[in-house]
C-alpha cells in the first residue's frame, strides 16, 4: 500500500456510523494499515457523543496487536471561529481534525473563509478537513496560506463526492492544486463511517493524481511522518508508537 495511515475515521460513537474501534483494528489487520486515528463528531452535529466521550479517550490504548491508535476528534466550525470542545479536552488528545457540517448554516464565500481562517490561526487544529465541499465555498489560496503559516494540514477527503457531499471532487482538485503549490502539508483521510472503508483512499489518489502531487508529499505514507508532524504542531511524543515504528 502506498499509504499505512488513515487520520479521519468514525465509530459507533457517532449514531450514524456502524463499526466499533476494535471493528477498525480487526480490519486494519486485513488491510494493511498501520495506524488509523479515531475522529467522531464534536457535540455540535446533533448525533454526536457527549465532549466526556473525547475526554476519556485516554482509555483506548495506543496500541492494540500492533496497530497504532491515534485519539482524536473530527470538530465542528463556528459561526465565530471556534470549534465546539473546551481547551481542556483538546489537550487530551493526540490530533484534532476540523471542518464545516450541517450544525452551521452556510452563508457565504467570505464569511466561511474568515471563519477558517480564525481557526487555523487558534492553533487548536491540526488537520482542515473536506475543504472542497461546494456547500461551504471557500477563498482557497487564502486558506492555504494561512494554512502554511500556521503549520496545519489540508485532507484530502475520500469520502467526498463517493459516500457524501456529492460534487465535491472538482472542487477537491482545486484544493490539491492549490496545497501543492502553496506547499501546504497534505493529508488523507478516508472519513470511513464503517470500518469496510478504512484506508479506501481511491477517490483521493484520483484527486492526487488530477492535481499532480508526488505521493511522497502526503504524510499518510509512513506513520512517522505522521508522528513527526503531530509533535511540530506541539503534541507530545507518544513513546509506545515511537517504538512501534521504529523499523518504519
Amino acid at each position: 500500500m502506498r499509504f499505512l495511515v488513515d487520520l479521519h475515521t468514525h465509530t459507533v460513537a457517532s449514531d450514524h456510523a456502524y463499526s466499533t474501534i476494535n471493528d477498525y483494528v480487526l480490519q486494519a489487520q486485513k488491510n494493511g494499515i498501520a495506524m488509523f486515528a479515531t475522529t467522531d463528531h464534536g457535540p455540535d452535529v446533533p448525533d454526536a457523543p457527549h465532549p466526556w466521550h473525547f475526554g476519556n479517550l485516554r482509555v483506548i490504548p495506543h496500541v492494540v496487536d500492533n496497530i497504532a491508535i491515534l485519539r482524536g476528534v473530527e470538530a465542528n466550525l463556528r459561526a465565530d471561529g471556534t470549534i465546539d470542545l473546551e481547551d481542556y479536552i483538546l489537550d487530551r488528545l493526540d490530533i484534532v481534525l476540523a471542518g464545516f457540517h450541517p450544525s452551521l448554516d452556510p452563508t457565504t464565500e467570505a464569511e466561511h473563509t474568515e471563519i477558517v481562517k480564525k481557526v487555523i490561526a487558534s492553533g487548536k487544529v491540526d488537520i482542515i478537513t473536506h475543504l472542497g465541499n461546494p456547500k461551504y465555498p471557500v477563498d482557497i489560496r487564502a486558506v492555504c496560506e494561512c494554512a502554511k503559516e500556521h503549520n496545519v494540514a489540508i485532507e484530502l477527503n475520500s469520502s467526498s463526492g463517493i459516500n457524501t457531499r456529492f460534487g465535491s471532487h472538482d472542487n477537491c482538485v482545486k484544493v490539491a492544486k492549490m496545497a501543492n503549490e502553496v506547499g501546504n502539508i497534505i493529508a488523507l483521510g478516508s472519513d470511513a463511517h464503517v470500518c469496510y472503508f478504512l484506508g479506501n483512499f481511491k477517490e483521493a489518489e484520483q484527486v492526487i493524481e488530477e492535481a499532480g502531487i508526488r505521493y511522497d508529499k502526503v504524510i499518510n505514507t509512513s506513520p512517522m511522518k505522521v508522528l513527526d508532524f503531530l509533535e511540530s504542531r506541539g503534541h507530545k511524543p507518544i513513546e509506545s508508537l515511537h517504538n512501534l515504528f521504529t523499523l518504519y
